[in-house]
């Protein structure tokens, strides 16, 4: 977190701003000067402060990971890369259904999915949406274009179209609650402009700011406007990882156990209102999860 802090030197007084990190298990604290005064924008100060502060920490880690990543691939056969996605596919599946409440476990998922082989006494939602949620996602890695409304609602229709056809690819037009969450979602009648915003937010900045980055906040930023009835953390997930495939960096999925930390980063974002708590457990995240590519 970002503070303010005053020094009195004989009978003035200067103002800073001032942050700690934990790097290689020391603590660093990093400071700028303000002046005598505070300025009028010092919200924007504070922003922009902190941000550099992870820039100059993360994307060298991220950009490593990126290289070494893509030297991998380079050297590796087609056959090798495509066992890859598959294997990836499987267990990203179960875990962002398994985070939304399926209870197929990551065997019954994997001979699923690529034995077919359908599991005994489990509900057939959760098999058909596990089924959809892989071609989903190998539909999406495949997609070309830029992310837009017309992609999200297609891709939302596909996932629950065998399932729950009255929601599917549908904007709602109810509120609705998120379960052991503080933070409530926007009304019926704000969706729409969120998502002209969001979109257009994304169109400005896809290729300004850190890929890495990009992909936390699509995710952060489509799954607090919550435009489904249904699948709002899935499809957030989703068009996360075709921003990171799009540019060349290894696919990130969110185990079940892990996701806890997940959602208090999510709601921590949501009801502060400060994306880069939720950039910094992602960054954390992303990193620890790829860290022998560095």
């Amino acid at each position: 977190m970002v503070t303010i802090k005053k020094k009195v030197i004989g009978n003035k007084e200067y103002y800073y701003l001032e942050h700690t990190i934990r790097q290689d298990n020391k603590i660093i604290k990093k400071e700028k000067y303000l002046g005598k005064k505070l300025p009028k924008n010092i919200e924007e100060l504070k922003k922009g402060f902190f941000l550099k502060i992870y820039e100059e920490r993360w994307y060298p880690l991220l950009n490593k990971i990126e290289k070494n990543y893509s030297k991998d691939l380079r050297l590796m056969p087609k056959v090798a890369k495509e066992k890859n996605i598959q294997i990836f596919s499987i267990k990203f599946t179960y875990d962002t259904q398994r985070i939304e409440g399926s209870k197929l476990t990551l065997r019954e998922t994997s001979e699923l999915l690529e034995k077919d082989i359908t599991p005994k006494e489990k509900s057939l939602i959760d098999i058909k949406e596990a089924e959809a949620h892989q071609k989903v996602f190998y539909e999406i890695l495949r997609y070309q274009k830029n992310l837009s409304l017309q992609i999200i609602l297609y891709l939302h229709k596909k996932l629950f179209e065998n399932t729950k056809p009255e929601i599917k690819g549908k904007i709602r037009q109810h509120q609705v609650m998120i379960s052991g969450s503080r933070f409530v979602p926007p009304f019926p009648a704000e969706i729409y402009p969120l998502l002209r915003e969001f979109f257009k937010w994304y169109n400005k900045n896809r290729y300004k700011i850190h890929p890495v980055e990009l992909a936390a906040l699509v995710n952060l930023k489509f799954v607090t406007i919550h435009p489904f009835s249904d699948g709002n953390g899935r499809i957030s997930r989703l068009i996360m990882n075709k921003i990171l495939n799009k540019h060349g960096y290894p696919l990130f999925n969110i185990p079940y156990e892990k996701r806890t930390g997940y959602y208090n980063a999510l709601e921590r974002a949501q009801i502060k209102e400060q994306d880069n708590i939720f950039i910094q457990w992602f960054f954390r995240r992303y990193v620890k999860e790829y860290k022998r590519y560095l």
